[in-house]
């Protein structure tokens, strides 16, 4: 085989393996954007290898890209970017590749926008311990050599990865029937629309939480709301529609519902181009949690995944 005809089959290798290794960055990063960058990164270093040495490519792939990871989350930036306050997780439309593997209620938990938040109440290797066991299956011996630590160090971080997520975790349902799901989104949205705050007040549970990034995704730090009627102050508030509100978002968008990280949501979309999403947490059949997303560089993925999608009949034609 001659140079040429090695690198195209060395380079559909690492392309075999290219929506494994970003659904690994993803979680670990908690953002599509970084995500492809640490792949693309791992490609540069699967270039530069003697890939003739490399007896099991995808062990050797997993490692690279999780310490690229690890490297980012250790880095001086990337602790002023994610301080608490100032940063959520970059959501993503149900079916895209980032979201994989899916096939296990853990596997499709620890890429929910609630765990990939708690996450970052870990350290690196807490957080590097706890997706290769909890969404990859990796043994701890495979995670001991990809991580350069003892089998009995992967368990440590493991336990103390699990009990963090564990106590900061909302108590629900588990996975709430599709249909239950859509039905309290429907309820809540019409509620929102109408100006019906006591029936916003009463399909949120009594500890219910907002967060968002503000109008547009202009806010310097994430807006929280911590109790119910300060939610649903906000929310009616936020559902109002008016002249000044539709020249932010630069016209009259449609109110969608969808998927985004699993979880039931409501997307804000004007032509082709989604300005805004917010996520449900649903627990005991009531709404736990809001998040709010607009910022432009948060939602980009969402909006090039939309574009390929056929979405329903809008909840709301025109807000």
């Amino acid at each position: 085989m001659d140079s040429t005809a090695t690198d195209r089959f060395d380079t559909s290798r690492f392309e075999a393996s290219r929506n494994r290794l970003a659904s690994l960055a993803y979680r670990l990063l908690g953002s599509a954007t970084d995500a492809e960058d640490a792949v693309q990164d791992a490609f540069l270093h699967w270039q530069a290898a003697d890939r003739q040495q490399i007896k099991v490519p995808e062990a050797w792939l997993t490692k690279v890209v999780t310490n690229l990871c690890l490297d980012r989350l250790r880095s001086a930036q990337a602790r002023r970017e994610r301080t608490v306050g100032a940063w959520l997780p970059e959501p993503l439309l149900d079916g895209d590749p980032m979201l994989g593997p899916a096939d296990t209620f853990e596997q499709r938990e620890s890429v929910s926008l609630a765990v990939l938040t708690l996450m970052e109440r870990l350290s690196p290797f807490e957080r590097a311990v706890y997706v290769l066991r909890e969404a990859f299956s990796h043994s701890h011996a495979e995670i001991a050599e990809i991580l350069d630590i003892t089998e009995s160090a992967s368990q440590q971080h493991l336990h103390r990865a699990r009990h963090r997520i564990t106590a900061a975790r909302r108590r629900g349902d588990g996975e709430i029937d599709p249909a239950s799901a859509r039905r309290i989104v429907e309820e809540f949205l019409a509620a929102a629309s109408s100006g019906r705050t006591e029936r916003l007040v009463a399909l949120l549970t009594d500890d219910a939480t907002a967060i968002s990034d503000g109008a547009g995704g202009l806010a310097e730090k994430l807006l929280r709301y911590d109790t119910p009627q300060r939610v649903a102050a906000v929310v009616r508030a936020g559902f109002k529609p008016t002249a000044a509100k539709r020249r932010l978002v630069g016209g009259t968008p449609a109110i969608h519902y969808a998927l985004v990280n699993g979880a039931p949501a409501i997307l804000f979309v004007i032509g082709d181009q989604v300005i805004g999403s917010a996520t449900f947490d649903i627990a005991h059949g009531k709404i736990a949690t809001v998040r709010g997303i607009a910022a432009p560089t948060r939602i980009a993925r969402l909006t090039e995944a939309w574009r390929q999608h056929e979405p329903d009949t809008p909840l709301i034609t025109e807000w």
